[in-house]
């Protein structure tokens, strides 16, 4: 039996796909994930749940979205300095801030030279 047909999962995609990406996409998703460890490989265990979900539970709000007079739940224990892998930078929680989805797309976006945009070192 044949799965119905949805759009691709990328953003703005409207290509139907049985699967989650369409051919272009899983392309590029492919080409992105193969050098990328998994999540629980980078340290993103049942540990860091736990210290995630403490730290959210003391920082409820989006440190970004607070900034400009509004009160959006965070989502994301996001790391202020990158730690690319350094375990100790990882664990340090003064390098913890919270953030909504959005505020850490961008700001990952604009580290990491997301969305065509170069890298840098910004903080938002």
């Amino acid at each position: 039996m044949n799965k119905p047909l949805k759009p691709c999962n990328e953003p703005g995609c409207p290509t139907l796909t049985r699967e989650g990406y369409c051919e272009q996409h899983k392309r590029t998703k492919s080409a992105y994930d193969q050098y990328r460890e998994s999540a629980s490989r980078r340290g993103y265990d049942s540990k860091w749940r736990k210290a995630r979900q403490g730290y959210l539970s003391k920082h409820p709000f989006c440190l970004f979205c607070m900034k400009e007079g509004r009160r959006v739940p965070a989502t994301v224990v996001d790391h202020i300095v990158p730690h690319k892998g350094d375990k100790k930078l990882f664990w340090d929680s003064s390098n913890w801030q919270p953030l909504c989805a959005p505020c850490h797309s961008r700001k990952t976006a604009k580290e990491d030279g997301g969305f065509g945009n170069k890298t840098s070192n910004l903080r938002m």
